[in-house]
């Protein structure tokens, strides 16, 4: 009859449902949005449990590459810092405490006798025995009595 109210065909019904189901979604949004003062509430229990991998807090975990280099670099800054005070800062005193850098080096240090080659011993000895013989004629010419 003419004047019966149209019947929706089946994918109209479901176009139908889904646009209802988008609007009441989307009504929802409006409101948290709105009033944030009301809190979320949650029942799955699935959303309880702690997932000490992906977490948030979870420290993060990187190559053992990065972490040398990183260690490389944090070493790097240490050593350019305490570099950078002790040049800003000459009035604090240079502090070692090693025990190796108060030993003494005999053989090495600033007043050791140079260590002679053979030929240097050779021609050492022919100039002292010369000098001695020089010394002898001199004193024989100065003191000709004795």
């Amino acid at each position: 009859r003419p004047s019966a109210p149209e019947v929706e065909t089946f994918e109209e019904a479901e176009e139908r449902a889904k646009i209802l189901a988008e609007a009441a979604a989307l009504k929802q949004l409006a409101s948290d949005y709105m009033h944030p003062e009301v809190g979320v509430k949650t029942t799955d229990p699935t959303l309880f449990g702690r997932n000490y991998f992906n977490r948030y807090s979870a420290p993060e975990t990187e190559e053992d590459e990065f972490a040398d280099e990183r260690a490389e670099i944090l070493a790097e800054a240490v050593a350019l810092k305490k570099s950078s005070v002790a040049y800003m800062h000459p009035e604090v005193g240079v502090c070692s405490e090693d025990a190796t850098l108060f030993g003494r080096n005999y053989f090495e240090r600033a007043s050791a006798p140079d260590v002679e080659s053979m030929e240097e011993a050779e021609e050492k000895a022919k100039i002292l025995a010369e000098a001695a013989a020089l010394k002898h004629l001199a004193r024989d010419y100065m003191h000709p009595e004795v």
